[in-house]
């Protein structure tokens, strides 16, 4: 959130739509190193609910960890608001537009057809990525490399899917923050707008994820079926 509103308060000064795929990507890396050795570094409810689902996680754990993502997350958004408030208000005094850098928002070019499949799918994607690097039956990247090959992976689907939506992937990441901008002052549209939008990036990422993870498990895991270590 804070690269978007560099980007977007600069006027893409201080900023591209590569550094923010890029600073996405670390960002994930980072939040890796932080909570892999207490999570399994479950950031994301698709990641865990796909984890469920497929027995790599135990269900009993999910609500918990699902909190723990959507409360980091609206924390995350009440900290960037701080650092930014001058600047957000100069720009958008009365709380019409810059809301906008806090969630996920659709290309007016697309309908919302076009962009819960653009949702689904990224998310799809990035679960058979992330069941594909953690496989210790593949050319595993290590314990040093595996966060690095994650803020790769989220760089190349920012880069190939973010047109559409912004790429939320994380239901936490958009839902939260966007939850916040609410309370912040800038009213029901950013849940009401674009059709009831919100509840794309809520949802889209969630069934793509659990859809992702199984085309792994069924193309590639039943080849070499192993007991995954559970967090």
């Amino acid at each position: 959130m804070g690269v978007n509103n560099q980007v977007v308060l600069s006027e893409d000064k201080e900023g591209t739509w590569l550094s923010i795929n890029m600073a996405w990507g670390i960002a994930v890396l980072m939040g890796v190193y932080c909570s892999e050795g207490v999570s399994g570094a479950h950031m994301n409810p698709s990641v865990t609910l796909a984890h469920a689902v497929y027995g790599r996680l135990a269900w009993r754990k999910v609500p918990g960890y699902m909190l723990s993502q959507f409360l980091g997350a609206f924390v995350g958004a009440f900290a960037i608001y701080l650092l930014d408030y001058q600047r957000l208000m100069k720009a958008d005094p009365d709380k019409e537009t810059m809301y906008h850098n806090f969630a996920t928002h659709p290309n007016p070019e697309i309908n919302n057809l076009t962009a819960f499949y653009t949702e689904a799918l990224a998310t799809g994607m990035l679960l058979l990525c992330v069941y594909a690097i953690t496989d210790q039956h593949n050319r595993s990247p290590g314990t040093v490399g595996t966060p690095f090959a994650f803020a790769l992976m989220i760089m190349a689907l920012g880069m190939s899917f973010g047109m559409n939506t912004g790429y939320a992937m994380n239901p936490a990441r958009d839902f939260a923050p966007r939850l916040f901008t609410y309370f912040a002052g800038y009213g029901s549209k950013v849940f009401t707008e674009n059709g009831y939008y919100f509840l794309i990036p809520m949802f889209a990422p969630l069934i793509g994820g659990v859809l992702g993870a199984g085309m792994y498990e069924i193309l590639v895991q039943v080849q070499h079926p192993h007991d995954p270590t559970e967090f």
